[in-house]
């Protein structure tokens, strides 16, 4: 038997030597020994024993398919899927039969996998060519060698050839691929033909000024470029809808807020909506900051907004003496109007649902403007099938002048020399989080290991020659506000907190982040959370404290995080650890909703692919042409099947 360790499923036909119930209650389980001409592996149930044990003869030749686990070294299976030898259900004998999945309940009326392909081989012979038509062009069935479809079809569920089945699953993940593409490519070409905009064909005073005299650092030359792709999109007098993924620190706030005083300097408002309030009241902070010398209107609006200062705001926002608002949710309410609202910024968007942005953009006669902003870098992969009807712009430069973080990993019986070095960071006049993680389904141990851990803290830096803010979820929000502020004016040296921190939270002197518990974060958390320190001149350092025993995943998280502060290694290592169905922040659409292709394993059928759309809807966008008719008429048949969010 050619397993190992590295095999995750296998298929083997072998002679049942031996089978026996053993155990007793619920330990009680059938153990079999089935043997091929190069080893034994073992076969284990612990359900159905019965029906199992009926389809069981000494003797007899078996295929089995199943999860490979190994104990002791050997092999074994646990409920693996097994049929008996003889394969008259399937029409090619002496080659791969096929395995379908069941259940134990269908098992038990009789639709076992063996029944199942003999259905199938039923349904083959009830069809033709006719019921599976071509769907893909010509030109590519011959540029790839791609067997026609319903051979595709057959091959992938009786092959006759290991080469004709790999061909057929080719075959069918580029179809997979390739129909998602289109539909995306069509939805973007679409939206730029026919999309209506305001222009913004003026870069003005505004713009001009703040570039000028207040910018305070020279701009990447990645924030040129995407400043200068949302030039050409606001110009054209179609809706931009743009995603602009850059890695924490990227400066990402420089260029929302240039492209707000290109929306003023063409006589329109701008907003931009954050998911938190203390994220709207930083972003508030640090543009009015930037915006002191200049003579524009800028206002906050959150759910804390008093009624008074609503009452003030929202005349102001209606008249257009406020030309930019900053807020939350509170941006959406149906008492909040604008003048005249061309350019909508939207921070770390997949915290908001599609109604909810699409609420503020009904907000103007003419779709505002659209630029989507996130910290957490996406797989291009993910990026191409997730977000591939927007146009897309990536920042991977950091501002001159910040340092790498170096990032460590320690154990929790290294706690001392930890609190060691962070008090000598404190005297060198720095700050530093301590960070405990947050888990929705268990909020009470949460805030337990939480205030252990703020006693612990204390313990090693009692007051008052130290002072510590702690903030949680259960905290009102007066209270967590204060003790943020307390933290940002450097009132206190460090910042207990649960994960309320990840987004946002803007303190450049603080230079050390201690994340507890770090086995029990995703890597993209993490790394938003090391985000958090770097943000100044001085050299940053992010401590990983874990316990002695880690799972092979968290091990890998931990070994990513400390060899690499690039943010789109991380990303993509978090695709491949945890799989694209689990990333947070993919959209709710059907793009993700494949069924034999892989965004890991398939990414050269994916380029492929949508290099192929592209060609298509470049040259051909209704699909007009007679090589494209068959395509067209395969998109109609799908009408209906398939919901399709998109973000505007």
């Amino acid at each position: 038997m050619e397993l190992n360790p590295s095999v995750e499923f296998a298929q083997v036909k072998g002679r049942l030597l031996s089978y026996e119930i053993i155990g007793e209650k619920s330990a009680k389980r059938l153990v079999a020994q089935l043997r091929d001409e190069t080893g034994i592996i073992e076969l284990t149930w612990f359900k159905g024993l019965t029906w199992v044990q009926k389809s069981l003869y000494e003797g007899s030749t078996y295929v089995v398919f199943g999860k490979l686990g190994f104990f002791m070294g050997k092999p074994q299976m646990v409920h693996p899927e097994i049929e008996a030898g003889a394969t008259e259900a399937v029409p090619v004998k002496n080659f791969l039969e096929p395995i379908y999945s069941t259940t134990e309940k269908l098992k038990s009326r009789g639709l076992g996998g063996r029944q199942i392909a003999t259905l199938s081989v039923g349904l083959f012979n009830l069809i033709s060519e006719r019921d599976l038509p071509e769907n893909l062009p010509d030109d590519l069935i011959q540029h790839y060698r791609f067997p026609p479809r319903f051979e595709a079809y057959r091959q992938v569920h009786f092959p006759t050839s290991t080469e004709k089945y790999e061909g057929a699953i080719r075959r069918l993940k580029f179809e997979e691929l390739f129909i998602a593409q289109l539909r995306l490519a069509m939805l973007r070409q679409q939206r730029h033909s026919y999309s209506r905009g305001v222009i913004f064909d003026k870069v003005g005073d505004h713009f001009l000024d703040f570039y000028n005299k207040h910018l305070p650092f020279q701009l990447t030359g990645a924030q040129k470029r995407v400043l200068k792709e949302i030039r050409q999109d606001t110009a054209t007098g179609h809706q931009m809808n743009r995603l602009l993924q850059g890695d924490v620190g990227s400066g990402k706030t420089i260029v929302a807020l240039l492209s707000m005083l290109l929306a003023a300097d063409n006589g329109y408002q701008a907003c931009l909506m954050a998911p938190t309030e203390i994220l709207a009241q930083q972003h508030f902070a640090a543009i009015s900051a930037l915006l002191k010398e200049m003579s524009i209107g800028v206002a906050l609006l959150t759910g804390s907004t008093k009624t008074a200062a609503r009452k003030k705001l929202l005349p102001q926002l209606a008249d257009g003496s406020i030309s930019l608002l900053v807020g939350t949710h509170a941006l959406i309410e149906e008492v909040v109007q604008f003048k005249s609202l061309g350019l909508v910024v939207i921070d770390e968007q997949h915290r908001f649902g599609v109604a909810q942005r699409a609420r503020l953009w009904k907000k103007a006669v003419v779709p505002p403007h659209v630029l989507v902003m996130t910290a957490t870098p996406i797989p291009r992969t993910l990026a191409m099938t997730a977000y591939g009807d927007l146009d897309y712009s990536v920042m991977d430069e950091l501002p001159p002048g910040r340092q790498p973080i170096t990032t460590v990993h320690r154990y929790d019986d290294h706690r001392v020399s930890v609190m060691d070095f962070i008090r000598t960071e404190i005297d060198k006049g720095r700050q530093a989080y301590i960070i405990f993680p947050l888990i929705e389904e268990s909020a009470k141990l949460d805030y337990e290991n939480l205030m252990e851990g703020y006693e612990h803290v204390k313990a090693f830096f009692p007051e008052p020659k130290f002072w510590i803010s702690m903030v949680h979820g259960r905290q009102p929000a007066d209270q967590k506000e204060w003790n943020m502020q307390r933290f940002v004016t450097g009132d206190t040296q460090i910042m207990v907190s649960t994960t309320v921190i990840e987004v946002g939270v803007n303190v450049p002197n603080a230079s050390v982040m201690v994340i507890e518990n770090a086995e029990k974060f995703g890597l993209s958390q993490l790394h938003q959370l090391r985000g958090r320190v770097g943000r100044g001149a001085e050299k940053s350092y992010c401590i990983l404290m874990t316990g002695p025993k880690l799972s092979n995943d968290a091990r890998e998280r931990i070994k990513t995080m400390v060899a690499t502060n690039n943010g789109f290694e991380i990303a993509e290592k978090d695709l491949e650890i945890r799989g694209p169905g689990d990333i947070e922040g993919t959209r709710q659409s059907g793009a993700l909703n494949l069924k034999l292709a892989d965004l890991l394993k398939d990414k050269a059928i994916l380029e492929a692919a949508r290099e192929a759309a592209e060609r298509i809807v470049s040259t051909d966008a209704e699909l007009e042409a007679p090589e494209n008719i068959r395509l067209k008429q395969y998109l109609m048949s799908l009408k209906g099947k398939t919901v399709w969010s998109k973000i505007s």
